[in-house]
Order: C-alpha cells, then structure tokens, then sequence
C-alpha cells in the first residue's frame, strides 16, 4: 500500500510541477524592424482575428508572381483581445475591402509578410493605429 501510495504521490509531483513553455518568435527574428516601412495597396482577401497574433491577407494587384497571379501579402498584427481594446473586431473589416498597409517588411522578401504598422481604408477614412495607440 505505502509503494502504491509513494508511486503515485511521485507521478502527481512529476505531473505538476512540469510547466509549459508557451512558444513565441521575436519580431525581429521574423521582420526588418529597423527596415523602412514598405506600402501595400491592395484588396482584402481575408482578416484572421485570433491569438496570439491576428492577419490580414491583401492582394496587391500591382504585383505579379511567376504565373502572372497577384501576389497575396500575409500582414501580422496584434492579438484578438489587444485589438478589441482598440475597437478593432471581425466585422471591422471585410473581405473585399481596398485597404492600404504600411508595415516593417519579412527578412525573406518572398514570403510577402509585413509587420503591421498602419492601415487605411480609403472609403471611408476609416485607420489604425488610432491616436498613441502602439502598432505592435
């Protein structure tokens, strides 16, 4: 009975005193921080609210890839909540939109990722980072 008692006394120790380790990339492992910005301008093909980092994806007509395709830009931005603190939610924008992005480009330009720093939409004036909001 104690060597049952002691194995599984052992077993619940090893079980909680193990801690995970959530994983995360630097940002500037993964961008050119000190890069100037890059500009896109483009069409909404899709925006990703989720943690812990939210997407949108711009198709950028002016760019064409090998097949003669425009290429689709992969812009990251905050997390779901972080944006919602800023009025920032799913409906905000929608697919379809022509949106204009301005962000810290990818170390490997032909992965086509951005770093969100700003966005715009045109038609109706409508832009982020909103007042000393941070953009990261």
């Amino acid at each position: 009975m104690k060597l049952k008692f002691a194995l599984l006394t052992a077993a619940f120790g090893m079980m909680t005193g193990v801690t995970p380790v959530a994983a995360h990339h630097s940002f500037a492992g993964t961008y050119l921080e000190d890069a100037p910005p890059m500009t896109i301008e483009g069409e909404l093909k899709a925006f990703l609210v989720r943690n812990p980092h939210s997407f949108v994806h711009v198709e950028d007509p002016k760019l064409k890839d090998k097949d003669g395709q425009p290429v689709r830009w992969s812009i990251e931005w905050g997390a779901a909540g972080q944006l919602a603190q800023q009025g920032v939610r799913t409906g905000t924008l929608k697919v379809g939109d022509k949106v204009v992005v301005t962000g810290s480009p990818g170390r490997n330009p032909e992965d086509h990722r951005l770093r969100m720093r700003s966005i715009l939409r045109p038609s109706d004036k409508w832009t982020w980072p909103v007042g000393n909001q941070t953009f990261n």
